[in-house]
């Protein structure tokens, strides 16, 4: 979930509580405050343990908070508060910038975990984070912390995904963490996906699931094709994640605001695609 600014730039509680009661009605049965999408880098610990408060008291699905920076010590210090905010679980992502080896990432999630009795999802994101959690790694923190249960990867490895998924079966919850390849990690396994485009999009992310639940493959491609449009524009190198979402939802009718730097403003071109974006969207719902 998108992380609402005020024209002043502070956080915005009453629209993200707004937001994540639109996200429940469409569709989502579960909400991730302050990842990359929240813009969780950009936040202070102080504001995130508020809005992991607010949108945990705004609605009844489990909402999982974004607790991890590359600050190991920082990271174990937030997770080991939040549970006061009646938050269900964790989000814990690879340590940025630090570039550490395998042994580094494992003893880093180790430490998080550890810090709580709250269930962990692992978030593997090399594109962000300039490292990739490898299989082994990620069987070995399944199987020696018994919090740690789910895993979103948006590595972009299928490969990997699928040997991970078949290594432990119903041990691990896979998710994707691409929007784009939703379709595939169903067909390895995963049993749903963290979004981006579900801001707009989620009845049609919510029925391709449920397609391929019911075996229906030929249907979840159909709606696998109308969620193209979106999942190819939400994020690209002239406008990047968030701030394709906050147009977004700007064109739905929420006061989102801006992003903060160091992504900024959205300009009145992202704007107007958002309009065109959700309208046609729309249009194939008849």
């Amino acid at each position: 979930m998108v992380t609402p600014f005020s024209s002043d730039g502070s956080v915005n509680f009453d629209v993200a509580s707004q937001i994540a009661k639109f996200l429940v009605e469409q569709g989502c049965d579960g909400l991730v405050i302050a990842g990359s999408t929240g813009e969780g880098s950009a936040l202070s610990d102080e504001e995130k343990m508020d809005l992991f408060s607010c949108v945990a008291q705004a609605v009844s699905v489990p909402v999982l908070a974004g607790t991890t920076s590359s600050n190991t010590a920082e990271s174990v210090e937030l997770t080991s508060r939040v549970a006061a905010t009646g938050v269900a679980g964790v989000l814990a992502t690879t340590p940025a910038y630090a570039r550490p080896s395998q042994a580094g990432i494992a003893a880093h999630f180790s430490a998080i975990a550890n810090s709580t009795k709250l269930p962990v999802m692992l978030y593997d994101i090399p594109i962000r984070t300039g490292r990739k959690i490898k299989s082994e790694t990620t069987v070995n923190l399944v199987r020696s912390l018994v919090n740690v249960i789910a895993l979103k990867d948006a590595s972009g490895d299928l490969v990997q995904a699928a040997h991970t998924k078949a290594v432990l079966g119903d041990e691990l919850d896979l998710y994707s963490g691409d929007d784009s390849v939703l379709l595939p990690f169903l067909a390895i396994g995963a049993v749903g996906i963290v979004s981006v485009a579900a801001h707009w999009a989620a009845a049609e992310f919510v029925a391709l699931v449920r397609c391929v639940e019911k075996g229906d493959w030929e249907k979840a491609r159909e709606f696998n094709e109308r969620l193209a449009p979106s999942c190819e524009w939400e994020s690209g190198e002239i406008y990047p994640n968030p701030i394709p979402a906050k147009s977004a939802l700007r064109a739905l009718g929420f006061a989102a605001g801006q992003c903060r730097l160091p992504l900024g403003p959205a300009d009145a071109t992202c704007d107007a695609e958002a309009a065109e974006i959700v309208a046609s969207l729309r249009a194939t719902r008849g």
